[in-house]
């Protein structure tokens, strides 16, 4: 199912500056019973990106609305939104458009193997950097090519790629967060104040640390600091927890604290 501004469609017109120009913010979220999880920390993040482009914000209450109902009805599945600044006239100048595009999007569950739950994924290393650009870092804008480049550098052998910035610190992976727990047993993730972002489920597995009675340090990370981890997990609001058993040829441990994180995230309503 896919509505625009309220509408069942599939098109859009050639000028919505979504398709020109990557201009405009996304949310992927998970759908369970027929709820939308972590809504209000999306939504929040959403906003956030359209303060930060200048686009005008929906009617927070209609839009709530519209996403409960199309998500009412379904067991298990994806809600994609999708705001841009609209349909212009030619040229970069944002001041053209008349009204933001607002889309939402039901899709199937992605079916992983049980398997990357389980015993872990294996990691790859992305050449790609990101560039560092504190504007637009934190949160999902449209522009998505520097993930592209990097998921195509790695095949079937990986599950999911590391990526860095310019500076040589460890940012993210292309769809999702990482964690590092230290042989010391710390706990950190990549600061996101130049780039990347800063993901629902990260947002979820801090909190759920300090409810544990654990500080998750927040700070640049160096390609060094992961080879020396003793464990390492990824994040995103459809994947959950995945820890990785393999990194650059250094094999990880899967620590009780992976298994408790993943059982946490089972019981959100």
């Amino acid at each position: 199912m896919i509505r625009v501004n309220g509408v069942e469609a599939d098109c859009l017109p050639v000028t919505d500056r979504g398709l020109l120009y990557g201009d405009g913010v996304w949310e992927t979220i998970g759908v369970q019973q027929g709820r939308a999880q972590l809504l209000d920390w999306h939504l929040e993040r959403m906003q956030g990106g359209l303060q930060a482009l200048g686009i005008t914000e929906p009617d927070w209450g209609s839009f709530r609305q519209e996403i409960h109902a199309a998500c009412a009805n379904q067991e298990r599945a994806v809600l994609k939104l999708i705001i841009t600044r609209g349909a212009g006239q030619r040229g970069y100048n944002p001041a053209t458009t008349s009204a933001p595009t607002r889309i939402l999007q039901i899709s199937p569950w992605p079916e992983y193997p049980s398997s990357y739950t389980g015993q872990g994924i294996r990691l790859a290393l992305c050449e790609t950097r990101l560039a560092q650009q504190p504007r637009l870092a934190g949160f999902k804008h449209l522009n998505r090519l520097e993930q592209v480049l990097a998921r195509a550098e790695f095949g079937s052998d990986f599950q999911e790629g590391l990526v860095r910035d310019y500076v040589g610190n460890v940012v993210e992976g292309t769809m999702s967060n990482l964690f590092v727990l230290s042989t010391q047993g710390d706990v950190c993730t990549p600061d996101l104040s130049q780039c990347g972002i800063a993901g629902i489920m990260r947002r979820f597995i801090i909190q759920s640390l300090e409810n544990l009675g654990i500080q998750c340090d927040i700070r640049s990370l160096s390609l060094r600091e992961i080879n020396e981890a003793r464990a390492l997990f990824m994040t995103n609001s459809l994947i959950g927890v995945w820890p990785v058993y393999e990194f650059f040829g250094k094999h990880y441990k899967i620590v009780p604290l992976i298994r408790e994180l993943q059982v946490t995230i089972k019981a959100l309503p």
